[in-house]
């Protein structure tokens, strides 16, 4: 292991005091907390890690995906941080906490309140605006109630979560003999903004019919569309014989009735195909049998119809804004709230600044602060009102610092995932610079991070390795940069690598046309799409890449999207599951053995009896949040222990669920353990990086990037096609970025058109062909702004792109 000194934080650790005449005094006991020491950490592959991290330093974690950079930060140091926070709880709160286990290790001293500044994406809820999770539109809610004209109501009435409401009540006398007067004394009306049609949603949805039926055809002829309704077929004949429509009259000729009987006839017992049938008309039948399940749970057919049927729309009450008529009837400077919500915040900003009514300037003042928050983080092209399920984890995790960036707190840990994902090369630098301004408050900030650009101005780099998985989760450097880039590991080699410019770039055999895209803040772009080739779509935060390359080409035939998306499962759910290969490692075991295949799943006949094979024991403790401990039983394995004892070559299932990606390679080709069909997925996996995942691993422990490059493993076996990838560098190593670009010249040679959204200047330098979006983001942007191979980018420069491309390949 290489380590130096370690010089961060020695300045106040080691530093003389002088008292009044001139004379050393000894230093103040409080001054000696200024290290946070991990001592024997042990969470998921770290194998008893010791380390010190300076306080109120910026420090930066670095390695290969899967080396124990989160199991370090955010496994152990934030984790305990938090459950030490959440005991200084009464028992009665923490009832409605999530209960947190203690860490695996020996020790941690030193650690103050962590702030976890992660990728989650936000808002789960379909009201989650970006003005809801940063409270700019609880401060408008205000703004307006206090100085609109006309006066509406309290900030309710322009909340689009809560409904307008009235209450009355009534008061009882009672009188001799028994008597009793009631009389009603008030009515009150709360007020609130949400619109009744759409309850706040914005939306509506709808069927098109056009996808469901086929006016001119008669349902003899096949006028109904849906899957599996086909003309001679017994879901047919109940329309048919149903004595309600003429089966051999075209839709478009139907009586306003007949059409009425198809479409929507409620539940009615009819004479049909020779027995009591249920009638029930098209529409309702298909929403109960398609439309009321997860799309994720239907089959590829099915679930391609519902997308194409299902229809969402603004709701025509609102125009939707989600508010009702008399929120927004109330204007400040000509606008009323929703119009202030939907500009872009920039523009909102120069907005704010003309309210000058000194009633509300603290108010304003801390609106602008806000404002210039999202335009310092690089966010000044989003609106308010825009679904904060749509923001991106680089997005989602830059507008959760926003709440930071102005903060009275001092001497807190803040964590931070990546937080250069998915910016520009050009957005990177005011990163850099937020970063530096929370450690210059007096915090500790802490990195997980795999661009050179912010690994440079760390005070301290941490550097864990040597490799990923069982390979890795041990410290293989720890100090400075330039002692890092001196240092012989894996990131230390890899920190000054430069990718070079192509000699000479493929031909394209086609083109994608796109044209008059007018997406968000697209301006009728049009732009061929080159096939056949490594294709990048490039451009600042905000410039149009997503809205021209997902709004105009997915959907396509033959276009296939790998993003990273959250993949649909249980916590059973894992990479063997997932891709189909344990189907095959069943088969194997059952046939080495003389068994059912059965026996090898933990979700059927092999499953441990006691915790019903998911390895774990959950239990209520109905005050307090449910806690899950490993079964006792079968020692979180899952299986009984009859199936334990059959093996295939040396391993029994679950001791092959607990190996590695690049491990189960190898030993599904050995002699007496060959399964070639999980050995040529496995293969897939590995090449796409994903070689130190374990086969049993939850899928919701993935990260963003490993789901999508899960997702490429799956779609590597198929022949042709356009691959779309979004931002594949994600989580990716310096060194894993190598073996992508192969990982991609190998989809191209094979046939396939790969078109890549990315920022990370090696893929830019490896593409056959760039189209560059600009020229700033919002709407400052939607324009391409330069088309051609990147040593033309390079020579052009006229672009941020071509300016940080050209800084970064030495020209």
């Amino acid at each position: 292991m290489n380590t130096s000194v370690r010089t961060a934080g020695s300045a106040v650790r080691n530093a003389d005091r002088v008292s009044g005449d001139g004379t050393p005094s000894p230093a103040h006991p409080a001054d000696r907390h200024d290290l946070i020491r991990v001592t024997g950490a042990r969470e998921n592959n770290l194998r008893d890690v010791d380390v010190e991290i300076p306080k109120r330093r910026l420090t930066v974690f670095t390695g290969v995906s899967g080396s124990g950079k989160s199991s370090l930060v955010f496994g152990t140091v934030a984790a305990e941080s938090r459950r030490l926070i959440d005991e200084t709880y009464s028992t009665f709160v923490q009832g409605f906490m999530p209960s947190l286990p203690r860490p695996d290790v020996d020790r941690l001293e030193g650690i103050t309140t962590a702030i976890l500044v992660d990728q989650e994406r936000l808002g789960a809820n379909v009201r989650s605006t970006v003005g809801t999770v940063t409270d700019a539109n609880a401060m408008l809610r205000n703004l307006f109630s206090r100085i609109g004209e006309p006066y509406v109501g309290p900030p309710p009435a322009f909340s689009f979560n809560i409904p307008t409401s009235k209450a009355s009540g009534v008061m009882s006398t009672e009188k001799a003999g028994g008597k009793v007067d009631k009389a009603v004394v008030r009515e009150q009306v709360y007020l609130g903004g949400m619109c009744p049609e759409c309850e706040g949603r914005g939306s509506v949805s709808d069927l098109d019919l056009s996808v469901i039926v086929d006016e001119d055809r008669s349902l003899s002829e096949g006028a109904i569309l849906v899957p599996g309704y086909t003309a001679d077929g017994w879901m047919v004949r109940g329309f048919s014989e149903s004595g309600f429509v003429d089966p051999d009259k075209a839709i478009k000729d139907y009586s306003p009735q007949e059409r009425e009987d198809l479409l929507y006839k409620e539940k009615t017992k009819v004479k049909a195909m020779g027995m009591n049938y249920t009638y029930e008309g098209l529409i309702p039948k298909i929403r109960a049998s398609m439309f009321s399940k997860d799309p994720e749970s239907l089959q590829p057919h099915l679930r391609r119809f519902v997308e194409a049927a299902a229809v969402f729309g603004p709701c025509p009450a609102c125009e939707g804004t989600r508010l009702n008529e008399s929120a927004r009837s109330a204007r400040i400077r000509g606008k009323n709230i929703a119009d202030v919500c939907a500009m872009q915040i920039t523009d909102a900003a120069e907005w704010a600044r003309g309210v000058d009514d000194p009633a509300v300037a603290p108010l304003v003042g801390s609106l602008l602060h806000l404002f210039d928050s999202f335009t310092d983080i690089g966010l000044g092209y989003l609106s308010l009102d825009r679904p904060a399920g749509t923001l991106s984890g680089g997005e989602a995790q830059r507008t959760k610092m926003i709440r930071h960036l102005g903060s009275a707190l001092t001497d807190v840990t803040y964590v931070f995932d990546e937080p250069t994902i998915g910016l520009h090369p050009h957005d990177i630098q005011r990163m850099n610079s937020l970063l530096l301004s929370l450690r210059d408050k007096g915090n500790t900030v802490l990195v997980v991070e795999h661009k050179p650009e912010t690994i440079a101005i760390a005070d301290h780099v941490i550097d864990l390795g040597p490799g990923a998985g069982t390979d890795g989760g041990t410290i293989c450097y720890e100090g400075t940069v330039d002692g890092l880039a001196a240092a012989d590991t894996l990131t230390g080699r890899h920190l000054g690598y430069r990718a070079r410019l192509k000699e000479s770039v493929r031909p394209a055999d086609g083109a994608l046309e796109i044209r008059g895209a007018d997406q968000n803040n697209l301006r009728q772009v049009d732009v061929d799409v080159p096939t056949g080739v490594l294709t990048v779509v490039t451009g600042v935060a905000g410039s149009g890449k997503s809205s021209l390359v997902h709004g105009n080409l997915a959907g396509r035939d033959g276009v296939v999207v790998v993003d990273q998306g959250a993949i649909k499962g249980s916590r059973r759910s894992n990479p063997a599951t997932y891709t189909g290969m344990l189907d095959a490692i069943r088969k194997a075991f059952a046939k080495a053995n003389g068994v059912k295949p059965a026996l090898f799943s933990a979700n059927s006949e092999g499953a441990c009896p006691t915790c019903k094979g998911n390895g774990m024991i959950y239990t209520e403790l109905g005050f307090m949040e449910t806690v899950a401990t490993p079964c006792e039983d079968c020692g979180g394995r899952r299986f009984q222990a009859a199936v334990l004892e059959h093996r295939l070559g040396e391993l029994n299932i679950a001791e092959v669920l607990d190996l590695s990606v690049s491990q189960a390679y190898e030993y599904f080709g050995a002699a007496d353990s060959k399964v070639p069909a999980a050995r040529k997925t496995l293969g897939h996996l590995r090449d796409v990086g994903l070689g130190y995942l374990k086969l049993g691993q939850p899928l919701n422990t993935l990260s963003g990037g490993e789901r999508q490059r899960l997702k490429l493993a799956m779609h590597m076996g198929e022949k042709g096609g356009v691959y779309l990838l979004d931002e594949p560098t994600t989580g990716l190593h310096l060194a894993d970025v190598e073996n992508l670009l192969g990982l991609l010249d190998r989809l191209v040679d094979a046939g396939k058109s790969v078109i890549v959204i990315e920022h990370h200047q090696a893929v830019m330098a490896h593409a056959d062909w760039i189209i560059d979006l600009g020229p700033g983001a919002g709407h400052d942007g939607g324009h391409v702004v330069f088309e051609g191979t990147p040593a033309d980018l390079v020579a052009d420069a006229s672009t941020l792109t071509g300016q940080h491309l050209a800084e970064y390949v030495g020209q």
